[in-house]
């Protein structure tokens, strides 16, 4: 027997054990995960309203009920109250660290700490239901809003902002949210990047979206559009498609539309401005084309009144105690997945995921960062001491955790599909820990 413990539970996790039991018919996996539900950020990440992405836990679930695979939640692993590295160790012959990058990168600008102000990773961490999620208010006497970023992460609270109450009472968000996003004063979203539009990294299909929503109207700075140097004919396939679709919208008059989103491109924030104890604004500078790929200040500047501002410029990896870190990179550092600690491979110790590689690529992209990291260990295993070990479930318990088994995180899911019937809905998500452990014990 190898005995292996998976920390994470999303797509890199998943796909680590299920590479594991593929290709060792004797290796026996737990999964373990901080929260008492798996899926780690198609559950908590993905925007309510993408059903298709969200349908990717079904082939999870399948990997988590694999005969040779145990989903341990509950589990936390480093920091206060949590499992030591060292313990962990000691007892699996093998631990592969799939911590995703649970950080957000700041903008590093005067006023960026104001009430009104979030990362949006806490923002979908609220309408997502995650327990360490607090109702902040966020939407409370908003009129306007900016979202900094052009990515899909910033497209997708773009599209949450302004979603009205028919499209999303058929999905799972939490009541609690519904009810404060489809009741808000808010009529302007400006979505701002500080490159062009040719740089957005957001995907085509995800753009477009923004452009079917009901009561919505979106609007370009034909502008702005023109500053940008690049010939979409000379741009790969996505970035052309992009161009093209923003370049539509720039084209149709004004309408009337209740709420209006504003896709705004070479303006680069440089403070949030205070009123009535909060946000009340957004100075941004005007950028230029270097013609290096990249942009330069004009020393012309702008304010966009907003009294809610999401920042969304990337993620950052945060590793449990007692793992190396490069802060350069926000990664742990490692050679084929084996983790270096002082340049030397540590026996035993794995990392996967974007706490590996960086916040890169997309869902799939973990499969064959995973294999990577599982070849690695499979090689290692001769000198791994192979053979009978307790079960650590044991361990576990010894030191003071009780882990969430399957049964609970199946309780879990009944209990959210009650929820939604006695709201006259399908399936509502439980949004906080005393509801979601009070399900799991049912079990």
């Amino acid at each position: 027997m190898l005995r292996v413990a998976v920390v994470g539970s999303g797509p890199s996790g998943c796909y680590t054990a299920q590479n594991l039991v593929q290709r060792d018919a004797e290796v026996r996996v737990d999964v373990l995960d901080r929260l008492p539900c798996p899926y780690g950020l198609v559950r908590y990440g993905v925007a309510p309203d993408h059903e298709k992405i969200k349908s990717l836990q079904s082939s999870l679930r399948t990997v988590l009920e694999h005969e040779r695979v145990r989903f341990l939640g509950g589990v936390p692993v480093g920091g206060p109250g949590g499992l030591p590295v060292e313990r962990l160790r000691q007892l699996y012959h093998a631990v592969v660290y799939c911590v995703g990058a649970a950080a957000d990168r700041r903008l590093g600008i005067p006023g960026e700490d104001l009430p009104g102000s979030w990362s949006a990773t806490e923002f979908v961490s609220w309408y997502s239901a995650h327990p360490d999620a607090a109702d902040a208010g966020f939407l409370r006497g908003v009129r306007s809003a900016v979202v900094i970023g052009v990515g899909n992460v910033a497209v997708d609270v773009t599209r949450m902002l302004v979603r009205g109450a028919t499209e999303l009472r058929p999905t799972d968000i939490p009541q609690a949210a519904l009810d404060k996003l489809t009741a808000s004063g808010l009529r302007e979203v400006h979505m701002v990047g500080r490159r062009g539009p040719a740089q957005a990294r957001f995907t085509t299909k995800e753009l477009r979206e923004l452009g079917g929503l009901p009561g919505a109207e979106v609007t370009v700075e034909k502008d702005e559009l023109s500053l940008d140097p690049a010939d979409p004919s000379s741009l790969p396939a996505v970035q052309r498609r992009n161009v093209e679709a923003l370049r539509d919208w720039a084209a149709r008059p004004a309408a009337t539309a209740a709420r209006r989103i504003r896709l705004r491109f070479f303006l680069r924030p440089v403070e949030l401005l205070a009123e009535g104890g909060g946000v009340g604004a957004v100075r941004f500078e005007r950028t230029a084309p270097d013609g290096r790929g990249g942009v330069t200040g004009t020393g012309r500047y702008e304010e966009v009144p907003a009294q809610l501002v999401l920042r969304s410029v990337g993620y950052r990896g945060v590793p449990p105690d007692g793992l190396p870190f490069d802060p350069a990179g926000g990664t742990v550092p490692h050679e084929g997945g084996r983790v270096l600690r002082n340049g030397t491979p540590s026996p035993g110790e794995y990392v996967a995921g974007w706490i590996k590689r960086g916040p890169t690529g997309v869902i799939g992209t973990n499969r064959p960062c995973a294999k990577e990291t599982v070849t690695s260990l499979l090689a290692d295993a001769p000198a791994l001491g192979r053979g009978d070990r307790p079960d650590p479930v044991e361990g576990l318990r010894a030191a003071g955790i009780d882990p969430v088994p399957w049964t609970g995180w199946l309780a879990i899911e009944r209990a959210e599909a009650e929820l939604g019937a006695r709201l006259g809905r399908s399936v509502v998500k439980l949004s906080d820990w005393a509801a979601l452990l009070g399900a799991a014990g049912a079990a």
